[in-house]
């Protein structure tokens, strides 16, 4: 695998002779990441591509040359009185503008091959990457908290089944699924109540605590370009798992428009194109908006409840850094992410995903899954990426290092990375599930208190 390399224009809009030059590197890191046949051919083609590319446009080159020398001769042969000569050499250097516009053609079309193939390639993966083909083999690195601890704080008995997050809300009288699929279709949800404080709740505590820890809050749009989402990596691969707007009602800058799928999108965008200072490094943002997937596929029991919803509220952490501090930086993020579930006091574990589980953009990747009781299983709540400059390549993000002498030092790309801090829904389900009481009511973690009015109790018996 890869660890501190960087390989020029490998990835997203780049230069397929640089793919040629590294294909048994791409490849593999492909084969690990048990990419699809297709893009293994793409690769291939890549290749092939590539060494028409450089020979078109030599060919292109040399008539451009031959008509540029044929066109001189003929006004020299004109001003002998050469009429003869000159319409040959006229007709000849008109032979040789056609044929470089063939050529140009030519390289046109495989340009529109090479540019629609190269962006399908994923990030190429960091050397603490396990191998591992599906969730199954990935490895996890350590566990927060007792499982059994908040039960017995709260009284469970050994009769107890607690009850699914959807089941709890619909005791507080807080569920209002029905009226949500009938206003909007299914996996859409409405809260009401105390279950809707509490969820606001969580996404106020993430965001003071993500402050807390130095980053700057940003309100961005949720309405965003297709170029916006290339740079990031969700398109094109991902198209069909987001909301498109209606192309005949609304643009961005005169391009397709899409519903945010994360908050990651438009916070890192917020620098594409811009060259940083050294000194400006890291730049942290957070933000928290509503996100929007379509969620392509069938997925059985998470449909049910809020687990995976078309609409759903997150805390998005990002953060644009250095290549030498960049690997310091995940970790410290994934610690961000770490302490929402430490002071909620919710049991988590810590997992490095494999490398047929990690995303496409993520050169390595962290998951922190929180223990949900009524599921009797660990579920995600949060994925900490480390994208490289895998999407400041794409987007055009770089920074420049100290002036070395008279001379400014050459800009170079940045590193990004992105973690959930966290999920608001599936905290909500987290919270709902491990803090329920046999009688039906929900105690309120003490760290979420303040966002609820001193309230300490959801539901019927409520004690202040």
């Amino acid at each position: 695998m890869r660890e501190g390399t960087e390989l020029e224009d490998t990835c997203g809009y780049s230069n397929p002779a640089t793919i040629a030059k590294n294909l048994d590197l791409i490849t593999s890191h492909c084969v690990a990441r048990s990419s699809s046949s297709s893009l293994l051919d793409s690769l291939s083609s890549i290749s092939t591509l590539a060494s028409s590319r450089v020979s078109l446009i030599q060919e292109r080159d040399n008539f451009l040359s031959l008509r540029k020398k044929l066109s001189a001769e003929v006004g020299k042969a004109m001003k002998v009185g050469e009429k003869d000569r000159g319409d040959t050499l006229k007709a000849e250097a008109a032979s040789a503008g056609e044929s470089a516009d063939e050529a140009s053609k030519k390289l046109e079309e495989v340009d529109d091959i090479i540019n629609g193939l190269t962006p399908t390639i994923p990030n190429l993966l960091n050397d603490q990457v396990p191998p591992g083909k599906s969730e199954d083999d990935n490895v996890v690195v350590s566990t927060w908290g007792d499982v059994e601890a908040l039960p017995k704080e709260l009284g469970w008995g050994p009769s107890f089944t607690p009850l699914w997050h959807d089941d709890v809300a619909l005791s507080l009288n807080g569920w209002e699924s029905t009226r949500a699929v009938r206003m909007s279709g299914s996996r859409f949800v409405a809260l009401s109540g105390a279950v809707a404080q509490l969820e606001r709740a969580l996404g106020q505590f993430f965001l003071d605590l993500a402050l807390a820890r130095g980053y700057t809050e940003v309100s961005v749009p949720t309405v965003v370009s297709r170029s916006a989402l290339e740079g990031t990596g969700q398109l094109p691969k991902f198209e069909e798992d987001l909301f498109k707007v209606d192309g005949n009602t609304h643009k961005c800058n005169g391009e397709d428009a899409f519903l945010i799928p994360t908050a990651e999108v438009p916070l890192t965008n917020m620098l594409a194109g811009e060259i940083l200072e050294e000194k400006e490094l890291p730049v942290k943002y957070v933000a928290l908006t509503n996100c929007y997937r379509a969620e392509a596929g069938s997925y059985g029991r998470d449909t049910r409840g809020l687990v995976r919803t078309h609409q759903f509220g997150k805390v998005e952490l990002v953060k644009v850094t250095s290549p030498s501090q960049s690997a310091a930086e995940h970790l410290e993020l994934v610690e961000d992410a770490e302490e929402c579930l430490k002071q909620l006091n919710l049991p988590y574990r810590k997992v490095l995903l494999c490398a047929g589980d990690i995303g496409f953009g993520a050169e390595v990747c962290y998951d922190l899954e929180v223990w949900l009781p009524g599921q009797g299983e660990w579920r995600e709540i949060s994925s900490c990426s480390n994208t490289g400059d895998f999407q400041s390549r794409r987007m055009g993000l770089r920074y420049r290092g100290k002036q070395e002498g008279k001379k400014k030092a050459k800009p170079r790309l940045c590193h990004t990375m992105n973690g959930s801090g966290l999920a608001v829904g599936r905290a909500l389900v987290a919270v709902l599930e491990n803090y329920q009481c046999e009688d039906g009511t929900v105690r309120v973690p003490e760290v979420l208190r303040r966002y609820m009015g001193g309230k300490e109790v959801l539901g019927e018996g409520t004690k202040k």
